[in-house]
């Protein structure tokens, strides 16, 4: 297997990110409304993530191509000790093979260096192998959303202390 970088977002990176998060949508037939899909913040990741402290975005980059990416972010109505996993997706070229973990591993430590106590993430039960992560990683399921992410659709809501 050629190198996987994992690294900041760049503003370069886009166009690129957002393509492979609607293809992970339409892969798994994913709700497309009222979720990342149609927001028009996943065009703008680069200005969402570095125009706010304590957040972070990185993008997983294979073979000069954007394959996946993850981040944290404060979103409304969370506790001030909690930020959100956001936009977390990976191209199926490295599904399986630990770059996912490994990617989780590094936000989650990043999120607790910016002084986060608590990590929440939303999903859909079309991502069962991601939400397989979570659980394995110590995110438990909650009954109801947390915060303001403007992403009713999702079902599925989980929680982890770091």
């Amino acid at each position: 297997m050629e190198k996987v970088i994992i690294r900041p977002i760049e503003e370069k990176d886009n166009k690129e990110i957002a393509t492979l998060i609607r293809k992970v949508f339409e892969e798994f037939d994913a709700p497309k409304t009222e979720s990342v899909y149609s927001d028009p913040l996943t065009d703008r990741l680069f200005q969402s993530f570095y125009q706010h402290p304590r957040t972070g975005y990185w993008v997983v980059e294979y073979n000069g191509s954007i394959v996946g990416g993850c981040g944290f972010y404060p979103t409304e109505g969370l506790d001030t000790d909690c930020a959100e996993i956001v936009k977390f997706y990976l191209s199926p070229l490295l599904r399986g093979k630990k770059v996912g973990s490994t990617l989780l591993n590094m936000v989650e430590e990043k999120a607790q260096e910016s002084g986060y106590k608590q990590l929440y993430i939303e999903s859909f039960p079309q991502f069962q192998n991601a939400v397989s992560l979570y659980e394995r990683k110590g995110f438990r399921h909650l009954e109801s959303r947390l915060g303001n992410s403007g992403h009713t659709a999702t079902t599925i809501h989980m929680i982890k202390d770091i």
